[in-house]
């Protein structure tokens, strides 16, 4: 097969990250819903800001 030819494969891009799986429960979860909500995020990314927050506050 010709590299000239070679077709670049589609899909999602790799990313230096890792998958987290935790379970959360209800009253905590509807705590993060709504603070993402406020805020128009993802649930996925207020828990990222949310845990660097906790990082920030932790250096002190």
């Amino acid at each position: 097969m010709s590299t000239l030819n070679a077709r670049k494969k589609m899909g999602r891009p790799r990313v230096d990250s890792e998958e987290v799986r935790s379970r959360i429960q209800r009253p905590l979860l509807d705590h993060l819903d709504a603070w993402a909500e406020a805020n128009s995020v993802t649930r996925a990314e207020a828990i990222r800001r949310l845990i660097a927050r906790g990082l920030e506050v932790d250096k002190g």
